[in-house]
Protein backbone atom coordinates (compact mmCIF):
# COMPACT_ATOMS: atom_id res chain seq x y z
CA UNK A 1 0.00 0.00 0.00
CA UNK A 2 2.79 2.39 0.96
CA UNK A 3 4.69 1.64 -2.25
CA UNK A 4 1.54 2.25 -4.29
CA UNK A 5 0.99 5.55 -2.52
CA UNK A 6 4.56 6.67 -3.17
CA UNK A 7 4.23 5.76 -6.82
CA UNK A 8 0.95 7.67 -7.06
CA UNK A 9 2.47 10.78 -5.53
CA UNK A 10 5.54 10.53 -7.75
CA UNK A 11 3.33 10.20 -10.79
CA UNK A 12 1.35 13.27 -9.77
CA UNK A 13 4.52 15.31 -9.30
CA UNK A 14 5.85 14.17 -12.65
CA UNK A 15 2.59 15.12 -14.35
CA UNK A 16 2.80 18.57 -12.85
CA UNK A 17 6.41 18.96 -13.95
CA UNK A 18 5.38 18.11 -17.49
CA UNK A 19 2.51 20.61 -17.61
CA UNK A 20 4.47 23.00 -19.82
CA UNK A 21 5.32 20.28 -22.33
CA UNK A 22 2.29 18.03 -22.47
CA UNK A 23 2.90 17.44 -26.14
CA UNK A 24 6.38 16.08 -25.48
CA UNK A 25 7.95 19.11 -27.14
CA UNK A 26 10.46 21.43 -25.42
CA UNK A 27 8.89 24.48 -23.75
CA UNK A 28 8.22 27.28 -26.21
CA UNK A 29 10.29 30.43 -26.10
CA UNK A 30 8.35 33.08 -24.20
CA UNK A 31 8.68 36.84 -23.84
CA UNK A 32 6.43 39.52 -22.37
CA UNK A 33 6.35 43.21 -23.30
CA UNK A 34 4.32 45.93 -21.60
CA UNK A 35 2.84 48.37 -24.14
CA UNK A 36 1.61 51.91 -23.49
CA UNK A 37 -2.06 51.92 -24.48
CA UNK A 38 -3.05 55.30 -23.06
CA UNK A 39 -3.83 57.05 -19.79
CA UNK A 40 -6.83 58.42 -17.94
CA UNK A 41 -7.18 61.21 -15.43
CA UNK A 42 -9.55 59.97 -12.71
CA UNK A 43 -10.85 62.91 -10.70
CA UNK A 44 -12.99 60.98 -8.20
CA UNK A 45 -11.44 57.72 -7.00
CA UNK A 46 -14.67 56.73 -5.26
CA UNK A 47 -16.05 55.91 -8.71
CA UNK A 48 -13.80 52.87 -8.24
CA UNK A 49 -14.88 52.11 -4.66
CA UNK A 50 -18.56 51.93 -3.77
CA UNK A 51 -17.85 52.18 -0.02
CA UNK A 52 -16.27 55.64 -0.52
CA UNK A 53 -12.95 54.55 0.92
CA UNK A 54 -11.05 57.52 -0.52
CA UNK A 55 -11.11 61.23 0.37
CA UNK A 56 -13.76 63.13 -1.54
CA UNK A 57 -12.67 64.20 -5.02
CA UNK A 58 -9.31 62.47 -4.65
CA UNK A 59 -7.65 61.92 -8.02
CA UNK A 60 -5.10 59.69 -9.72
CA UNK A 61 -3.71 59.27 -13.21
CA UNK A 62 -4.40 55.74 -14.37
CA UNK A 63 -2.42 54.01 -17.06
CA UNK A 64 -3.92 51.81 -19.75
CA UNK A 65 -1.51 48.94 -20.27
CA UNK A 66 -1.56 46.23 -22.92
CA UNK A 67 0.77 43.26 -23.14
CA UNK A 68 2.42 41.41 -26.00
CA UNK A 69 3.28 37.76 -25.37
CA UNK A 70 5.56 35.79 -27.67
CA UNK A 71 5.00 32.05 -27.43
CA UNK A 72 7.23 30.18 -29.84
CA UNK A 73 6.37 31.60 -33.25
CA UNK A 74 3.01 33.00 -32.11
CA UNK A 75 2.09 36.41 -30.72
CA UNK A 76 -0.77 37.08 -28.34
CA UNK A 77 -1.87 40.64 -27.61
CA UNK A 78 -3.62 41.01 -24.25
CA UNK A 79 -6.05 43.95 -24.34
CA UNK A 80 -5.93 46.66 -26.99
CA UNK A 81 -6.21 49.89 -25.01
CA UNK A 82 -7.75 53.19 -25.95
CA UNK A 83 -8.89 54.21 -29.42
CA UNK A 84 -6.49 56.01 -31.75
CA UNK A 85 -9.15 58.76 -31.93
CA UNK A 86 -7.91 59.82 -28.48
CA UNK A 87 -4.32 60.33 -29.63
CA UNK A 88 -3.16 63.76 -28.49
CA UNK A 89 -6.45 64.62 -26.76
CA UNK A 90 -5.72 66.47 -23.49
CA UNK A 91 -7.10 65.23 -20.19
CA UNK A 92 -8.79 67.54 -17.71
CA UNK A 93 -9.49 67.82 -13.98
CA UNK A 94 -13.25 68.35 -14.31
CA UNK A 95 -14.72 65.21 -15.83
CA UNK A 96 -14.90 62.12 -13.58
CA UNK A 97 -12.62 60.35 -16.08
CA UNK A 98 -10.86 61.79 -19.15
CA UNK A 99 -8.65 59.67 -21.39
CA UNK A 100 -5.79 60.23 -23.81
CA UNK A 101 -3.40 58.26 -26.02
CA UNK A 102 0.22 59.11 -26.82
CA UNK A 103 1.36 56.26 -29.06
CA UNK A 104 -0.49 53.51 -30.93
CA UNK A 105 0.09 49.78 -30.57
CA UNK A 106 1.30 49.33 -34.19
CA UNK A 107 3.80 52.18 -33.68
CA UNK A 108 5.25 50.35 -30.67
CA UNK A 109 5.26 46.96 -32.38
CA UNK A 110 7.30 48.43 -35.23
CA UNK A 111 10.09 49.22 -32.77
CA UNK A 112 10.57 45.51 -32.05
CA UNK A 113 10.08 44.35 -35.63
CA UNK A 114 6.55 42.99 -35.18
CA UNK A 115 3.85 43.72 -37.76
CA UNK A 116 0.14 43.87 -36.88
CA UNK A 117 -0.35 40.88 -39.18
CA UNK A 118 2.03 38.86 -36.95
CA UNK A 119 -0.50 38.92 -34.10
CA UNK A 120 -2.39 35.62 -34.21
CA UNK A 121 -4.51 36.06 -31.07
CA UNK A 122 -5.97 39.02 -29.24
CA UNK A 123 -7.20 38.28 -25.74
CA UNK A 124 -9.59 40.83 -24.27
CA UNK A 125 -9.98 40.95 -20.50
CA UNK A 126 -13.43 42.56 -20.87
CA UNK A 127 -15.48 44.72 -23.20
CA UNK A 128 -14.89 48.23 -21.79
CA UNK A 129 -13.68 50.87 -24.24
CA UNK A 130 -10.20 51.24 -22.74
CA UNK A 131 -9.46 47.56 -23.39
CA UNK A 132 -10.90 47.19 -26.90
CA UNK A 133 -10.01 50.49 -28.59
CA UNK A 134 -7.36 49.32 -31.06
CA UNK A 135 -8.58 45.78 -31.73
CA UNK A 136 -9.52 46.76 -35.28
CA UNK A 137 -5.83 47.02 -36.19
CA UNK A 138 -5.59 43.21 -35.97
CA UNK A 139 -8.46 41.83 -38.10
CA UNK A 140 -6.61 38.61 -38.92
CA UNK A 141 -6.19 37.65 -35.26
CA UNK A 142 -8.48 35.26 -33.43
CA UNK A 143 -10.44 36.98 -30.65
CA UNK A 144 -10.59 35.37 -27.20
CA UNK A 145 -13.08 37.00 -24.82
CA UNK A 146 -15.17 35.77 -21.91
CA UNK A 147 -18.45 34.19 -22.96
CA UNK A 148 -20.48 36.47 -20.72
CA UNK A 149 -18.95 39.48 -22.42
CA UNK A 150 -19.33 37.99 -25.89
CA UNK A 151 -22.99 37.29 -25.26
CA UNK A 152 -23.54 40.86 -24.02
CA UNK A 153 -21.85 42.27 -27.12
CA UNK A 154 -23.68 39.98 -29.55
CA UNK A 155 -27.16 40.53 -28.09
CA UNK A 156 -29.70 42.64 -29.98
CA UNK A 157 -29.55 45.22 -28.59
CA UNK A 158 -26.24 44.78 -26.70
CA UNK A 159 -26.63 44.18 -22.96
CA UNK A 160 -25.02 45.56 -19.82
CA UNK A 161 -23.69 48.69 -21.48
CA UNK A 162 -21.47 46.73 -23.85
CA UNK A 163 -20.42 48.51 -27.06
CA UNK A 164 -19.57 46.06 -29.87
CA UNK A 165 -18.27 48.77 -32.24
CA UNK A 166 -14.51 48.30 -31.54
CA UNK A 167 -14.96 44.54 -31.99
CA UNK A 168 -17.31 44.61 -34.99
CA UNK A 169 -14.84 42.54 -37.04
CA UNK A 170 -15.64 39.61 -34.71
CA UNK A 171 -19.10 40.42 -33.36
CA UNK A 172 -21.25 39.74 -36.40
CA UNK A 173 -18.26 40.14 -38.72
CA UNK A 174 -15.87 37.75 -40.48
CA UNK A 175 -13.19 37.57 -37.77
CA UNK A 176 -12.53 34.28 -35.97
CA UNK A 177 -13.57 34.35 -32.33
CA UNK A 178 -13.88 32.07 -29.32
CA UNK A 179 -16.17 32.94 -26.41
CA UNK A 180 -14.28 31.63 -23.38
CA UNK A 181 -16.35 29.96 -20.64
CA UNK A 182 -14.33 29.43 -17.45
CA UNK A 183 -10.53 29.32 -17.65
CA UNK A 184 -8.66 28.73 -20.89
CA UNK A 185 -5.18 27.30 -21.40
CA UNK A 186 -4.41 29.38 -24.47
CA UNK A 187 -1.54 27.37 -25.95
CA UNK A 188 -2.28 24.02 -24.31
CA UNK A 189 0.95 23.86 -22.28
CA UNK A 190 0.01 25.76 -19.10
CA UNK A 191 2.13 28.78 -19.97
CA UNK A 192 -0.68 31.27 -20.66
CA UNK A 193 -4.07 30.89 -18.98
CA UNK A 194 -7.11 33.13 -19.10
CA UNK A 195 -8.55 33.18 -15.56
CA UNK A 196 -12.31 33.49 -15.17
CA UNK A 197 -13.06 36.37 -12.76
CA UNK A 198 -16.59 37.62 -13.45
CA UNK A 199 -18.07 40.61 -11.70
CA UNK A 200 -16.53 43.67 -13.27
CA UNK A 201 -18.32 42.50 -16.41
CA UNK A 202 -20.18 39.20 -16.98
CA UNK A 203 -17.19 37.53 -18.65
CA UNK A 204 -14.20 39.36 -17.18
CA UNK A 205 -10.85 37.50 -17.20
CA UNK A 206 -7.33 38.04 -15.91
CA UNK A 207 -4.23 36.44 -17.48
CA UNK A 208 -1.77 34.12 -15.72
CA UNK A 209 1.62 33.65 -17.37
CA UNK A 210 4.46 31.29 -16.50
CA UNK A 211 7.69 32.76 -17.86
CA UNK A 212 10.87 30.64 -17.94
CA UNK A 213 13.00 33.11 -15.95
CA UNK A 214 10.67 35.54 -14.21
CA UNK A 215 8.16 32.88 -13.17
CA UNK A 216 4.44 33.44 -12.69
CA UNK A 217 2.93 36.79 -13.65
CA UNK A 218 -0.72 37.67 -13.04
CA UNK A 219 -2.15 40.48 -15.17
CA UNK A 220 -5.20 41.85 -13.38
CA UNK A 221 -7.50 42.94 -16.16
CA UNK A 222 -9.88 45.18 -14.22
CA UNK A 223 -10.33 42.92 -11.22
CA UNK A 224 -8.50 45.69 -9.40
CA UNK A 225 -7.70 49.20 -10.67
CA UNK A 226 -5.36 50.58 -8.00
CA UNK A 227 -3.24 49.11 -5.22
CA UNK A 228 -5.32 50.58 -2.42
CA UNK A 229 -8.40 48.62 -3.55
CA UNK A 230 -6.72 45.21 -3.48
CA UNK A 231 -6.54 44.57 0.30
CA UNK A 232 -10.04 45.98 0.91
CA UNK A 233 -11.77 44.32 -2.08
CA UNK A 234 -12.79 47.69 -3.48
CA UNK A 235 -15.67 47.45 -5.96
CA UNK A 236 -16.24 50.11 -8.65
CA UNK A 237 -19.68 51.69 -8.62
CA UNK A 238 -20.30 50.59 -12.22
CA UNK A 239 -19.44 46.88 -11.87
CA UNK A 240 -21.85 44.35 -13.34
CA UNK A 241 -22.23 42.23 -10.18
CA UNK A 242 -20.91 43.10 -6.72
CA UNK A 243 -21.14 39.60 -5.22
CA UNK A 244 -19.30 38.07 -8.19
CA UNK A 245 -16.63 40.77 -7.89
CA UNK A 246 -16.01 39.92 -4.23
CA UNK A 247 -15.83 36.19 -5.02
CA UNK A 248 -13.39 36.93 -7.84
CA UNK A 249 -11.22 38.99 -5.48
CA UNK A 250 -10.95 35.93 -3.24
CA UNK A 251 -9.90 33.72 -6.15
CA UNK A 252 -7.51 36.35 -7.54
CA UNK A 253 -5.63 36.79 -4.26
CA UNK A 254 -5.45 33.08 -3.46
CA UNK A 255 -4.28 32.28 -6.98
CA UNK A 256 -1.57 34.95 -6.73
CA UNK A 257 -0.40 33.59 -3.38
CA UNK A 258 -0.44 29.92 -4.37
CA UNK A 259 1.42 30.48 -7.64
CA UNK A 260 3.76 33.07 -6.07
CA UNK A 261 2.84 35.30 -8.98
CA UNK A 262 4.07 38.80 -9.64
CA UNK A 263 0.78 40.72 -9.60
CA UNK A 264 0.52 43.57 -12.10
CA UNK A 265 -2.44 45.93 -11.80
CA UNK A 266 -2.96 47.02 -15.37
CA UNK A 267 -4.33 50.48 -14.56
CA UNK A 268 -1.92 51.36 -11.74
CA UNK A 269 1.06 53.30 -13.11
CA UNK A 270 3.06 52.33 -10.02
CA UNK A 271 3.14 48.74 -11.32
CA UNK A 272 4.72 49.64 -14.66
CA UNK A 273 8.31 49.29 -13.31
CA UNK A 274 7.62 45.68 -12.30
CA UNK A 275 8.40 44.72 -15.90
CA UNK A 276 11.31 45.85 -18.09
CA UNK A 277 10.77 49.18 -19.82
CA UNK A 278 9.75 48.84 -23.45
CA UNK A 279 11.29 47.83 -25.81
CA UNK A 280 12.94 45.39 -23.40
CA UNK A 281 10.99 42.21 -22.60
CA UNK A 282 10.57 39.97 -19.57
CA UNK A 283 11.50 36.34 -20.07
Amino acid sequence: MKRALVMLVAGTVLAGACAFAASGKPPAEMKLWRLDCGAAQVNDLNVFNDTRAFPAKSSMRFTSSCYLIKHGDSYLLWDTGLSTALKGVPTNDKDPISATLTVTIPEQLAKIGVKPSDISIIGISHYHFDHTGQAGAFPQAKLLIGKGDYDSLAATPPKNGADPTPLKNWIGGPGASEPVAGDKDVFGDGSVTMIDLPGHTPGHHALLLKLPKLGAVLLSGDQVHLRENLPIDGVPTFNYDRAQTIASYDRFKKLAANTKALVIIQHDARDIPKLPAFPAAAE
